[in-house]
């Protein structure tokens, strides 16, 4: 994988030469179902269920139709897919007599979330019934839904590089402010025209893990799935995704409220964003407010998307918040 800032497109990257799809105005689609039906087999044929009524697993991918693309619309990523698919499984009870089925999804698609997929199990008709037929429609549907999930998440993650290009164009969007950050100190590259924005997240988890979450050097390695170093005490500083992202922590309050100074790599020299998250419990939700300002105006629409993506997004799929 491309590092941050080094080619990767997932956020903000260096600018083309040739300024192929300046703004990222046009449709730009790549088919991905080729990787998609290879890596549906494999994640498939990895399914293996244990429990006292024997062994089963998925043998064979007999049935795989569909097609998987990921489509870019001004910068912003639009994944597709639709599959159908049926699996043989092959069980071996406790008993030693083993007895064969099929697995059949018939809504794998960008609509529906693992929890909604229709997943039917059913035992071969010249097989009598059998305890493990009860032991796929369980363990087995559950892994099958992990499996499924696994691969969405993969899509998204580690197959959308080339899809996001830079903007060349750098004019100021009309709502931000003409001056400089005052985070920003004086220098050759001082900051240009600043925009603010404001983001509102629910996560389903409590005020002090999400808290932890950010500010735990174990915790963001495991959502960024990269090697990070995070000082989480005030005046602490962070840096990660291969040091894309850098800053420190201004101010702490814990379980209520991070207060950081924040930047990207490519932005301009000593320029940072002021960035506050306040957390607030309801009930067993919590409520995140983003309030981020001093970005570069060109960059409003990317670090919004960013934050979106790779931060709020990427917690939620990896600790199911």
């Amino acid at each position: 994988m491309a590092k941050w800032g080094e080619g990767d497109p997932r956020w903000i990257v260096e600018q083309r030469a040739d300024a192929t799809n300046v703004n990222n105005w046009h449709w730009t689609e790549r088919d991905v179902s080729g990787w998609s039906s290879e890596r549906l087999r494999q994640l498939l044929l990895a399914v293996c269920v244990e429990g006292p009524e024997g062994a089963s697993q998925l043998t064979d991918v007999d049935k795989l139709e569909g097609e998987a693309s990921i489509n870019n619309r001004k910068g912003k990523l639009f994944f597709f897919y639709e599959w159908t698919l049926t699996a043989s499984w092959l069980g071996t009870a406790s008993s030693g007599v083993k007895y064969r089925g099929t697995v059949h999804v018939s809504n794998l698609s960008d609509e529906n979330d693992a929890d909604d997929l229709d997943i039917s199990v059913s035992l071969c008709k010249d097989h009598p019934d059998t305890p493990l037929l009860g032991l796929m429609r369980t363990r087995g549907v559950q892994e099958v839904r992990r499996v499924l999930a696994q691969y969405v998440q993969q899509l998204k993650s580690e197959f959308s590089q080339g899809m996001i290009l830079p903007s060349n164009q750098h004019t100021p969007a009309p709502r931000c402010s003409s001056g400089p950050a005052p985070m920003c100190s004086s220098g050759p590259a001082p900051c240009p025209a600043t925009c603010s924005f404001t983001l509102k997240e629910t996560f389903q988890t409590s005020a002090a893990e999400l808290y932890t979450t950010f500010i735990s050097q174990e915790l963001v390695q495991v959502f960024t799935r990269c090697a990070a170093v995070v000082d989480g005490r005030r005046g602490g500083r962070f840096q990660m995704l291969d040091g894309s992202v850098s800053g420190e922590f201004s101010q702490l309050v814990p379980d209520r409220s991070i207060q950081m100074r924040w930047r990207f790599r490519t932005w301009p020299s000593d320029c940072f964003a002021a960035v506050t998250l306040e957390l607030q419990q309801r009930g067993d939700e919590t409520e995140l407010r983003m309030a981020c300002s001093g970005v570069p105006a060109a960059e409003e629409d990317a670090t919004r998307e960013g934050w979106r993506r790779f931060y709020f997004q990427a917690i939620r799929q990896t600790f199911g918040y």
